[in-house]
C-alpha cells in the first residue's frame, strides 16, 4: 500500500497532540501554531488516510475509534523515526555524546588542556576522545572520518578543500640546546654558525620537521642530522641528553627544564600557525560549534 503524500510526520505530531490534549486551542499553544493550521493538518490527514477519524460536534472534533487505533501506530512510527534520526546523526558524528579530537603532541602542555576545559564548560555532557599524532596522520584521519576535528599546524599556502579552518595562534621556532651548552649565553643564534654541529629532528610527517628544514634552507645548508624520532617528547630528551641540537616551537618550553630555547636570528626565523580544522559539512554540529567558539578564544 502506497502512503499518501498528505500524510507527513509533522501532521502525525499534530494529530497525536490532539488525541492527548483533546482541544485544537491547546494543541495550537503547545506546538506554537494557529488553530487554523491545526485544523488544516487534521483535515488533510483524514483525506490522506481516506477514512474518517473525527466526528464533528459544532466546532469540536470528537475522535472516532479509528482515530485511537491509528494513534497507537502513529506514535510508534514517530518514535521509531525520531530514534532513527538520532542514530543516523550519531553515526555521522552529528550531536553525538562523544567528540573525537586530534592534536599534536606539542600542544598537550597548555593548549589542549585549556581547550578541553573550556569545551566541557560549554557542553558538560560531552565526552572527548583525544588522539595525538603528527600533522600528516591527523589530517589523513580527519579526511577519512576517523576524527571529528583536529588542531594542527597549517600552511597558509596550502588549501584544504572541504574543511573549515579556525585560526588560533602563531608560534615561533627556537634553537633548542641542553642547559649549559656553549650557546647558553647567546641572545640570538645565527644558523650559519652551526654547520659543524649535530642535530636531532622529528620524522617528516611532523610540521615541526618541515619548519626545521625550512629554516636551514633559509640559512643555505643542510644540517647534519644524527637521529630522527616520532614524537616531540623523545626529541627534547635527546636534546637534553646532548645527542644533538634541534629547532623547536616556543610552546614546548615547559617540556623539560634541561632544554634551553634561544631565539633564532631574523633572517632564518620561521613561524607556525596553529588552527582548528573540521569538515565544512558539519559546521552546524552543536559539539563542533562549541569547539569552534572555544578555539576562537585563543585569538583574544
Amino acid at each position: 500500500m502506497q502512503i499518501d503524500e498528505q500524510i507527513t510526520f509533522r501532521k502525525l505530531e499534530v494529530f497525536l497532540s490532539f488525541i492527548e490534549l483533546g482541544s485544537m486551542v491547546r494543541v495550537a499553544e503547545a506546538l506554537d501554531q494557529s488553530t487554523v493550521s491545526v485544523h488544516r493538518s487534521l483535515h488533510s490527514l483524514e483525506e490522506g488516510l481516506r477514512c474518517p477519524l473525527f466526528r464533528r460536534d459544532g466546532r469540536k472534533l470528537i475522535p472516532l475509534a479509528a482515530a485511537y487505533v491509528f494513534a497507537e501506530h502513529a506514535a510508534r512510527a514517530v518514535a521509531e523515526c525520531t530514534t532513527g534520526i538520532q542514530k543516523a546523526r550519531e553515526t555521522a558524528g552529528f550531536g553525538a555524546a562523544r567528540l573525537r579530537i586530534g592534536a599534536l603532541y606539542s600542544l598537550t602542555v597548555r593548549t589542549i588542556p585549556r581547550l578541553l576545559i573550556g569545551l566541557k564548560t560549554r557542553r558538560s555532557e560531552l565526552d572527548v576522545d583525544l588522539t595525538l599524532s603528527s600533522n600528516r596522520d591527523l589530517l589523513h584521519k580527519l579526511e577519512e572520518g576517523r576524527l571529528d576535528a583536529i588542531v594542527i599546524v597549517v600552511d597558509e599556502k596550502v588549501g584544504h578543500s572541504g574543511l573549515i579552518t579556525i585560526p588560533m595562534f602563531s608560534d615561533t621556532m627556537f634553537f633548542a640546546a641542553p642547559v649549559g651548552s656553549p650557546y647558553a649565553r647567546h641572545e640570538l643564534i645565527d644558523l650559519q654558525d652551526l654547520k659543524d654541529e649535530n642535530f636531532v629532528s622529528l620524522n617528516d610527517d611532523f610540521a615541526t620537521s618541515h619548519d626545521f628544514n625550512r629554516a636551514f634552507e633559509l640559512a643555505g645548508f643542510k644540517p647534519r642530522i644524527v637521529m630522527r624520532v616520532g614524537d616531540i617528547f623523545s626529541l627534547t630528551n635527546l636534546v637534553s641528553g646532548g645527542v644533538g641540537y634541534s629547532l623547536l616551537p616556543g610552546r614546548v618550553a615547559d617540556f623539560s627544564p634541561q632544554v634551553q630555547l634561544i631565539p633564532i636570528a631574523k633572517p632564518y626565523m620561521v613561524s607556525q600557525r596553529i588552527a582548528l580544522l573540521l569538515p565544512r559539512n558539519r559546521e552546524r554540529d552543536p559539539n563542533l560549534l562549541a569547539l569552534m567558539a572555544e578555539c576562537r578564544m585563543f585569538r583574544r
